[in-house]
């Protein structure tokens, strides 16, 4: 784990990636107060609305210290076509109030980090059903992202553990263990996803189908770290305070937990860090084919797939 930390902080580019993925995943979990709009919110008056773009000049050339933006009206209901009305500006306005939210689904609050009191404002647009696409991309963010970080320590733990305990028996329990593992590996990931999912039915709640991916996603991605884990617990079973910890009578789990596998967490960390993105694409393909997360749940997949 120090090994981990201090390649971080010598490495400038683990040390950047770091920081951008400490602001993901503080958009997601903030997600609630950041965006304008809930994600389940339609506004049907103003179904594909272009992005709004944010003025801090108006069409006269003078400047406003406030940022806004000007009306959007739709001319062309079949088209879906809008015209700027640069008669009307709204201001956007900060800490506004808007709709009703949990903040970290503790405290009820309808204060928002940004909007406009009486028009709209769509950062990124609005899809068919008029919903702010950068609202629902930040809720999608809590799903995928979570589901990658969940996935991960679910899956390295399961090949973390069964790669311990073939490579310290050995034997007959090692070889039944990696050929099992090759079966798993033996199937394109992509296509074994599928066929797990497609066992359960489609009409599975949100939750469970969140929780059904995971588990999905966990079962496809033990086997390679099993492997990896298998050949270096091999070589530090034979460590002197191994030994030493056989020789006091320490149980055969409690020496792999304890004394082998806290060894292996230097690649541990690195691999699970770099599988996460991987984990996150399982779930946006899973979602992107409608037998992941369903609408009006807002996930990266199902998003692309509308």
């Amino acid at each position: 784990m120090k090994e981990l930390f201090y390649y971080i902080r010598k490495n400038k580019f683990a040390y950047v990636s770091l920081y951008i993925l400490g602001i993901f995943y503080f958009l997601a979990i903030f997600a609630d107060f950041i965006a304008p709009y809930p994600y389940d919110i339609q506004h049907r008056d103003t179904p594909y609305h272009p992005p709004t773009q944010i003025h801090f000049f108006d069409e006269k050339g003078n400047f406003h210290l406030r940022p806004f933006v000007y009306k959007y009206e739709l001319v062309d209901p079949v088209f879906k076509t809008y015209e700027i009305n640069y008669n009307v500006k709204y201001p956007i306005e900060f800490f506004v109030k808007g709709h009703k939210h949990y903040l970290l689904g503790i405290f009820e609050t309808d204060i928002h980090l940004f909007g406009v009191r009486d028009g709209k404002i769509f950062l990124l647009g609005a899809d068919n059903l008029g919903r702010d696409i950068f609202s629902r991309i930040l809720y999608a963010s809590r799903i995928s992202l979570s589901i990658g970080l969940i996935g991960v320590a679910l899956s390295f733990t399961i090949g973390a553990l069964i790669g311990g305990i073939a490579g310290y028996f050995g034997g007959k329990v090692d070889n039944v263990i990696m050929r099992l593992s090759e079966i798993v590996m033996s199937f394109p990931s992509f296509y074994l996803m599928l066929a797990l999912r497609a066992v359960f039915p489609i009409t599975l709640s949100s939750v469970e189908v969140f929780l059904l991916i995971v588990v999905i996603l966990s079962f496809v991605g033990w086997a390679g770290l099993a492997r990896i884990v298998r050949g270096m617990v091999l070589s530090i079973r034979e460590q002197d305070y191994v030994v030493a910890a056989k020789s006091y009578g320490a149980s055969s789990l409690r020496i792999i937990v304890k004394h082998i596998l806290p060894n292996t967490y230097s690649y541990l960390l690195i691999a699970a860090t770099l599988s996460i993105p991987g984990y996150i694409l399982g779930e946006s393909a899973l979602s992107l084919l409608g037998l992941g997360i369903q609408e009006p749940y807002a996930s990266w997949g199902n998003m692309l797939a509308s």
